[in-house]
């Protein structure tokens, strides 16, 4: 989920890790990688949102339609301005992306993963400030993660993650937002998270992009560790 559609955009923070001259997305893995997103894929922002209009106004709001795509859709909230739109956003702080809960099975699914030889990354649209505070969360709640690579959010013709998923070279790429495949490498399996139906932008030509579809994180862990799958570059053979 583009997260800057809900918390708008903050600073960076750069891998100081990283030799001069070096992609910042280089990791040092011996095993093949998994990318994953994180807000719909590991995490529910739906819930931290409402956690925030809580913290923000006091009230945590009432569900209006659990299958909605998008938070503001979800939850029986005013779309706002000025102040308030501003207090709101000041509420989407380091406390925030330390403290999301895990989406049902997603922890479950990553330890399949991990345990089956893959080395999960994950690639994040949120801003590079909150980088270390999303990598806290994951760890926290027992994803077998080490690394996050937070590249921030913008629209256009290329996805903000597609340098990073480049420059990792995953066997598979696991996103809920079809306009983060934009520009992925065609050798890139990209698995599309469809989530919550109403409301979503996953639809149209766009859908060409994607390998697979799938419900969520732990239907993909299904559907890449059966033992008859076959790799190659197919476009959209829905298993799920």
């Amino acid at each position: 989920m583009p997260t800057a559609v809900i918390a708008g955009s903050a600073g960076g923070v750069a891998d100081t890790t990283a030799r001069a001259g070096q992609s910042r997305y280089s990791v040092a893995m011996t095993r093949p990688i998994l990318a994953l997103d994180a807000d719909g894929v590991l995490v529910d922002l739906h819930l931290g949102y409402a956690t925030a209009w809580q913290r923000a106004f006091g009230v945590y709001p009432a569900e209006r339609d659990p299958q909605a795509y998008w938070p503001i859709d979800r939850w029986q909230v005013e779309r706002l301005e000025g102040e308030r739109r501003l207090q709101l956003r000041a509420q989407f702080d380091e406390q925030f992306w330390t403290a999301l809960p895990a989406i049902a099975g997603a922890v479950q699914a990553c330890h399949r993963l991990h345990d089956a030889g893959f080395d999960l990354v994950c690639v994040t649209a949120l801003e590079q400030e909150f980088e270390a505070a999303r990598l806290r969360n994951l760890r926290a709640l027992g994803f077998p993660i080490e690394r996050v690579i937070a590249t921030g959010h913008y629209e256009g013709e290329r996805s903000p993650k597609a340098d990073a998923i480049a420059a990792l070279s995953p066997l598979a790429f696991v996103d809920d937002y079809i306009a983060y495949m934009r520009g992925v490498p065609d050798h890139v399996h990209t698995a599309l998270v469809l989530r919550a139906p109403n409301g979503s932008p996953n639809q149209g030509e766009e859908m060409s992009r994607v390998h697979s579809v799938h419900q969520d994180l732990a239907a993909f862990a299904e559907h890449w560790l059966a033992p008859d799958r076959v790799i190659g570059a197919a476009r959209l053979t829905p298993a799920d």
